[in-house]
């Protein structure tokens, strides 16, 4: 097909045609649509049946609110006591748990510590034994004696160290919690129950009893029964 058939069977639109369908377009473009229309008339009619609200109904309304307000504040008041309460009572409680914690480990302590010291205290009354018995008959022996003597002080100071002190009893009044009567001795040079002799020496790791002294302990003598009987003599006969 040529180029001229082609222009030929092509429509040509007249200006009058076009101004027609120019003047249809703008008409189409102002007129609104029928959705927008019954949109606008809903809108309208409900801004119209609206009721104004009246002041009472708006105080009525805060006041309410208010008291809602008040009541939850009460309510969260009441709560944070209750926790305050319950937060004090479990410090308390552990506080108390703490305590007492630590006085038991401290007691266990002292208990292994005195158990363990209490089974050198043999081995201390053998060394004081020794010197107080053994006499030292030549140069040999007293060298031995010495040695010994040595490692006895040094057993000593190392249970000065760790807080190990012997009792000192004679002259002070008998205590059970820390003596052991082991002899009395009728005597009046002393009060009754003063100590005169310690037999076997006490210890003490700081205020726990080691090993109780062993001690004698005065007692006064008992009083001589006085004759209360007086000799009767016959009266003399006369003659």
């Amino acid at each position: 097909m040529t180029d001229e058939q082609q222009q030929l069977e092509t429509p040509i639109e007249t200006p009058l045609e076009e101004s027609v369908k120019g003047t249809e377009s703008r008409e189409e473009a102002e007129t609104p649509t029928e959705t927008a229309l019954e949109v606008e008339v809903e809108t309208v009619t409900a801004e119209g049946t609206q009721e104004e609200t009246k002041p009472e109904q708006v105080i009525v309304a805060l006041t309410e609110q208010i008291e809602a307000l008040q009541q939850k504040l009460k309510e969260q008041a009441e709560q944070f006591e209750v926790l305050k309460s319950s937060h004090i009572r479990l410090t308390a409680e552990f506080d108390n748990y703490r305590k007492r914690t630590a006085k038991e480990k401290q007691e266990l302590e002292t208990q292994v510590k005195c158990k363990t010291i209490g089974e050198l205290l043999s081995v201390v009354d053998n060394f004081e034994r020794a010197r107080n018995q053994i006499t030292p008959a030549n140069d040999g022996e007293a060298t031995i004696h010495k040695s010994y003597q040595s490692v006895y002080k040094n057993l000593v100071d190392s249970l000065k160290r760790l807080g190990v002190g012997p009792m000192r009893p004679e002259g002070q009044l008998f205590d059970p919690l820390y003596h052991e009567a082991m002899l009395r001795e009728y005597t009046n040079e002393y009060p009754e129950g003063t100590i005169i002799e310690e037999l076997v020496r006490g210890y003490l790791l700081g205020e726990q009893v080691l090993r109780h002294a062993m001690v004698k302990v005065a007692a006064p003598k008992p009083v001589e029964e006085e004759e209360t009987s007086p000799s009767l003599t016959e009266p003399e006969s006369g003659d």
